[in-house]
């Protein structure tokens, strides 16, 4: 008999804590922080959004086309100088 209400006894703790657990969940859920953790995520991806961020990869994309595009325009300058250099010194008759 007593094997019998140490087993009923460990099934009403069992219900207990389950429903302790389930009472505890639903006020977590209720909770005002589960709203603050909304409003701020909503507020977060609201401003980074607002920041014109890219991903460091396209960043480093740009980068890699403007060093080409800074190249090419130094040659395309020095072209430029050279043969305003030989327009000037070309003697017109």
């Amino acid at each position: 008999m007593r094997s019998a209400q140490w087993y009923l006894g460990r099934m009403s703790d069992r219900h207990l804590f389950d429903d302790l657990s389930q009472r505890i969940n639903e006020a977590l859920r209720n909770s005002p922080a589960a709203d603050i953790e909304k409003n701020l995520r909503a507020l977060l991806a609201d401003w980074f959004g607002r920041m014109d961020l890219v991903m460091r990869q396209d960043f480093e994309v740009q980068k890699k086309l403007l060093e080409q595009a800074l190249a090419r325009l130094a040659t395309l300058e020095g072209r430029v100088a050279e043969l305003e250099r030989r327009a000037n010194n070309v003697d017109p008759r």
